[in-house]
C-alpha cells in the first residue's frame, strides 16, 4: 500500500479529474494537508486520509499564512 492516495482513488473520492477541482473538493471535506506537487498532481497522505475519516484529526485552525504587507515594509522617501 502506498503512502499517498493514487490518482484513481483521488478521482473516486472527489469526483473530479482536474487537480485544482480535486484539491478544492478535498479541502472542503476536511483534508487540509492535501497539496499539489511540483508536477501539479494532487498529493494526499494515506495516514492523513485515514485519520480524518476516523475523526481523529481536527482541521487546521487557519490555513492562511500570516504575511506582512509589502507596503508596510517600504519606507517613505
Amino acid at each position: 500500500m502506498s503512502l499517498t492516495l493514487s490518482p484513481e482513488e483521488l478521482k473516486e473520492l472527489t469526483g473530479y479529474i482536474q487537480p485544482a477541482a480535486q484539491l478544492e473538493a478535498l479541502r472542503k471535506q476536511g483534508f487540509y494537508r492535501a497539496r499539489r506537487n511540483v508536477a501539479g498532481a494532487v498529493v494526499l497522505e494515506r495516514a492523513h486520509f485515514e485519520s480524518v475519516c476516523a475523526g481523529r484529526e481536527a482541521p487546521a485552525a487557519n490555513d492562511t499564512p500570516l504575511l506582512r504587507s509589502q507596503r508596510k515594509l517600504r519606507t517613505a522617501a
